[in-house]
Order: structure tokens, then sequence, then C-alpha cells
């Protein structure tokens, strides 16, 4: 069955991108082909369907993940008039820094930042954003801080803004224990360990992450090839050694940052989702229930979803997409 939904999967991926804007084409995925566009500090790789004039949505990735968590939700959201455009995050695919001297950040604000050069290059006013893991957190910034730029916002897990500031607190002992590989990263032999073994790293997250889920070989290796990225390893570790205040950021992401350590409300339409499987560190709904002060509605997911879950629960996460816009209406 599930060989079979992929396949449908491809066939509409086609169809849609027939009617989806023309760009730099760069190869091919199960999303269609890649297209690269210059933005900010990045050249960016993303897939795009569905009709230019449809209403944009744009979906964000996490870790370790890619644009292939959403091939379904694409094909799904295009065979219904969306513009759908899902780009590799900074230190995954096809996407690259234009400059050699550019630091590898891998700070909250600066994926957000990304996001809206990303918008401005592709003359992009208005999104409906959706994502999970990094992905959500870049979603949540974005409808934070650009709430002009969001129409509507889909989060799994709901509110993951957070601040250097507010990581100083220590959690339970059972708590910084699921935040292993956080430590992990912290020191130079989780570096040299993570830079050595990434994609059995990354599976193993897989794994504990969606206890529940069956994927495939080949669904790991569709994914696990953007970790070939020559700054992902960089991108990751920056990642988690910033969150523990172990790395400055850059400067000019200094104001985002303030504003994000006082953790700004949400006003944008929201649909937040969990699944009841998610094997990852998360936050109870109802500990961000009160950050969405616009129309909200939040769905718990049963039947063994987990962390990945535009993948394991593809038409869930379409029909929440379809949601938030109507919230917005």
């Amino acid at each position: 069955m599930k060989k079979i939904t992929h396949l449908i999967a491809a066939a509409l991926l086609s169809i849609a991108g027939m009617t989806a804007a023309s760009g730099q084409q760069t190869g091919n995925s199960a999303l269609g082909t890649i297209k690269q566009i210059k933005a900010g500090v990045l050249d960016v790789g993303y897939a795009e369907a569905g009709p230019v004039n449809g209403q944009a949505v744009i979906l964000l990735h996490g870790w370790p993940y890619d644009i292939h968590s959403y091939t379904a939700v694409t094909a799904q959201l295009a065979a219904k008039g969306y513009h759908v455009i899902v780009p590799y995050l900074r230190g995954y695919g096809s996407t690259r820094f234009l400059s050699a001297q550019t630091a590898r950040n891998g700070q909250q604000s600066a994926f957000a930042a990304d996001i809206i050069a990303l918008m401005d290059a592709l003359k992009i006013n208005k999104a409906i954003v959706g994502g999970f893991d990094w992905g959500a957190r870049t979603a949540d910034i974005i409808a934070a801080l650009w709430p002009e730029r969001t129409k509507a916002l889909v989060s799994v897990s709901g509110y993951l803004i957070g601040s250097q500031q507010a990581n100083k607190t220590p959690l339970t002992p059972k708590a910084e224990l699921a935040w292993w590989y956080q430590f992990y990263f912290a020191t130079e032999r989780g570096r040299a360990g993570y830079q050595a073994n990434t994609r059995a790293f990354n599976k193993l997250i897989w794994q504990t992450a969606s206890p529940d889920w069956r994927f495939s070989d080949s669904t790991f290796a569709e994914s696990a090839a953007s970790f070939d990225n020559p700054d992902h390893v960089a991108i990751v570790i920056d990642n988690y050694r910033w969150r523990l205040g172990l790395v400055s950021g850059e400067k000019q992401y200094d104001a985002l940052e303030q504003q994000l350590a006082k953790g700004p409300v949400i006003t944008v339409p929201a649909v937040t989702l969990e699944g009841d499987a998610n094997g990852a560190p998360h936050p109870d709904p109802a500990a961000y229930a009160a950050k969405f002060k616009g129309k909200y509605v939040h769905h718990t997911l049963t039947g063994g979803v987990g962390h990945n879950l535009p993948a394991e629960a593809p038409e869930a996460f379409t029909a929440a997409i379809i949601e938030a816009g109507r919230l917005a209406q």
C-alpha cells in the first residue's frame, strides 16, 4: 500500500509540476525537479509544485530529515490547487552558502531570516507556513516576528521558540536524558562522531523519535543524501551548541533574538499537531496553548504517529494546512 501511495504521489507531483513557475533546475527527486534561487546569504535548493496563482504554502523540514518528509503532503496540496514550496534548510541538500566567509551559523533566527529572504526572492508576499522539528521552530518565528508575511501557521509540537537564557535552566533528569545528543554535540568527540557516522547517527534518531514508524531503507536513503551537504555537520553542531550558549550568534540577528527571548505570542491563525508516539523531546500541548492568541486549533493524532509527522500522517498534515487557511478567511 505504501508503494502504491508513493507512486500516486509521484504522479501527482509530475502533473502539478507542469504548472509550477520555472527556475534554475539542478536535479530531480521524488518531489520533482529541484530548483535553485539566490536568497539572502544562500543559494537555496527547493521543490515547487502546484499552480503559481494558488495559495502559497511553505513547508519546512527539521533535523535529521529533509524535504522528502513532505513528498505526499506536497502532492496532495498541489492537487488541490495550492502553490507549494519546500526548501532545503541551510546545511541540507543542494542549498549552499554564497560565500565561503559566511559563518556556518545554526541559531534559530538565522533559519527564519533565510525563509523570509526566500519569500522575497520568489516574490511571495504572504504564505501559509508549516513545519516540524527545526522547521516548526522556524515557522513559529516567522509567524511571531513577521505576521504580515504569514497567512496561517501549522506547527508540529506547537510553540518551540526558545532562547539561550531560557535554556540555562536545568530540566528534570528524565528530560535531560532525552537531550543526550545535544550534550554529545557540545563536545569535540561529538562533532567528530557525527562527522564520521552521520547516516548511522541520523537513522538512530529516526528510530527513537518515531518508534512505531517502520520506514524502509530506501525512504531513509532518499533523505540521507541531503546530509552530504558540505555544511551539514557544521550547521547541526552550531545549532545545538548555540542553544546551550556555548557559541555566539551573529550580530545581525541580535535584535531578532532579543525579541524571541521575550517569548512573543503568535497572533496569526494556527493549527498545532502532535503525534501520540513522538519519541523526541517535545512540550505538552497544554503548556503552549496560551501562546496562540489568534484563531487556534490543536489536534493530537493517534495510531502510533511519531516525530516525522508529515511523512507518517500526510493526510492529517495536509488537512491541517487546509484548516489553517480556512481559519484565516
